[in-house]
């Protein structure tokens, strides 16, 4: 007799512990970011390399891909 309450002891106590875990939740649906504007490429004066605006080095109307090339200037 004993077992038999330690049985629906142990059945009801799991009952609740399932039922009291967290159930998943649907993954939320991902935020398409719209897509990124062009940029002006600019043509390094050194090598020809194409660099986008922001990224190249200007000196007076010319553009150079890295501090290096622009030290060394046009071929």
């Amino acid at each position: 007799m004993k077992y038999l309450v330690l049985l629906v002891v142990l059945v009801v106590a799991i009952g609740i512990w399932r039922s009291n875990r967290a159930t998943p939740k649907p993954p939320q649906p991902v935020k398409a970011r719209p897509p990124a504007l062009p940029q002006d490429m600019l043509a390094c004066a050194h090598c020809g390399v194409h660099v986008p605006r922001a990224d190249a080095h200007i000196q007076g109307n010319l553009a150079y891909c890295s501090l290096e090339h622009q030290r060394l200037g046009k071929p």
